[in-house]
C-alpha cells in the first residue's frame, strides 16, 4: 500500500502553505480568539478560491469530490499554521451531513458550518460564525443553533458552544465522524511540525556557556525523538484515509495527538521561559494541540477502539 502523495496533492498542498505563509495566522489567530473575526474569515475565503470547502462535497453539487487522503494533505497544512475557525466540520464532516440544498453554498466557501456529536463532541465550535449548526443525536443529523454562552477553551481562539435539539434532518453516516477524527488527527501532525521546526530553529539561536543549546547531545536527542515520532504518526493517518476502519482512524487519532503533545512539551522545554510569554507565537500552538488532544475523542476512548472495547 503506497502513502505517498500525488502530484495533485503536493501542488495543492504548496498552493495552500503559499496562501497561508503570507496570512500572518498568528495575528488572526489572536484577532479571532479576541472575537473579531474578519482576518480569519478574509482566509476562510482565500481557501475558498483554492477550493478548500469543495474538497468533499460531490462533483455533482458543485464540489471537488475529492477522498479522505486530500483531505489528511490538506488539513496537515491547515494545522501547521494553526489556522482557525471550524475548519474539520465544516471542510470534514458538513459535507456528509448537510442538506443537499446547502452544499453548493458549502462548497464555494459561502456557507461555513459547524457540527456537535455528544458525547465525543459536545459542543459545536465557533456555532457564531457558522451559517449551519447540526448536531448528531441518535444517529439522526439535526438542523440546530446554540443554545447559551460559550465554554472556555485552553486554546482561546476556540469557542465551544452548547448546541439544543433541532429539526431532524435524516440519518448521518458513520463516515462524518471518522472524517472528523481524521482531519483533527492531520492538524495534530500539522501542527507538531511547525513546533518541531521552530525548536530546532530556536536551538541553533540560543546559547548557554558560549554554545548554541542545539550542539548539547540532550537537545538533539529530544528534537530527533519529536521527529521520530512525527514521522511514524504521518503514515497512519493517510493509511487510515485509504482503509477509512474506525480502528485505523482511532489508531492515527491516538498517535498524532502524542507526537504533537510531545513537540508541544520539547519546544516548550527549548524555548525555555519565553515560551510562557503571551506575546511569543509558540503559545498559540500549544495551547491549540492541547485542545486538539481532545476534540473529537480523547486518547483513552480511542485507545479502546483499537483494542476493540469500543463500536466503530
Amino acid at each position: 500500500m503506497r502513502f505517498a502523495p500525488t502530484a495533485e496533492q503536493r501542488q495543492f498542498a504548496a498552493s495552500l502553505h503559499d496562501l497561508l505563509a503570507g496570512a500572518d495566522t498568528p495575528a488572526t489567530v489572536r484577532a479571532w480568539g479576541d472575537g473579531r473575526h474578519e482576518p480569519g474569515l478574509k482566509i476562510w475565503r482565500d481557501l475558498a478560491d483554492l477550493g478548500l470547502p469543495a474538497l468533499l462535497v460531490p462533483e455533482r453539487d458543485g464540489g471537488l469530490g475529492g477522498s479522505a487522503t486530500d483531505l489528511v494533505v490538506a488539513f496537515e497544512v491547515l494545522g501547521y499554521h494553526a489556522v482557525p475557525g471550524p475548519l474539520a466540520e465544516s471542510v470534514a464532516v458538513a459535507p456528509s451531513l448537510a442538506p443537499r440544498e446547502s452544499l453548493p453554498a458549502l462548497a464555494s466557501g459561502e456557507l461555513l458550518a459547524t457540527v456537535a456529536q455528544p458525547p465525543l463532541v459536545p459542543y459545536a465550535l465557533d456555532a457564531d460564525v457558522a451559517g449551519l449548526v447540526l448536531r448528531v443525536h441518535d444517529g439522526a443529523v439535526e438542523r440546530t443553533g446554540a443554545d447559551g454562552e460559550p465554554v472556555r477553551s485552553l486554546d482561546a481562539a476556540r469557542r465551544l458552544f452548547p448546541v439544543r435539539a433541532g429539526e431532524v434532518l435524516g440519518t448521518a453516516p458513520a463516515e462524518a465522524f471518522e472524517l472528523g477524527v481524521l482531519a483533527v488527527s492531520a492538524q495534530l501532525t500539522g501542527a507538531g511540525r511547525w513546533l518541531l521546526g521552530q525548536a530546532s530553529a530556536y536551538a541553533k539561536q540560543r546559547e548557554q556557556y558560549g554554545r548554541a543549546i542545539g550542539s548539547f547531545q540532550a537537545v538533539k536527542h529530544l528534537l530527533a525523538d519529536v521527529a521520530t515520532r512525527l514521522e511514524l504518526a504521518r503514515p497512519l493517518a493517510h493509511g487510515a484515509a485509504v482503509t477509512m476502519t474506525a480502528r485505523d482512524v482511532s489508531a492515527a487519532k491516538v498517535a498524532a495527538g502524542e507526537a504533537a503533545y510531545l513537540a508541544a512539551r520539547t519546544a516548550l522545554q527549548v524555548h525555555g521561559a519565553i515560551g510562557y510569554t503571551a506575546e511569543h507565537d509558540l503559545g498559540l500552538w500549544l495551547t491549540r494541540v492541547r485542545a486538539l488532544t481532545g476534540a473529537w475523542g480523547g486518547a483513552a476512548w480511542h485507545r479502546a477502539r483499537v483494542l476493540g472495547g469500543r463500536d466503530g
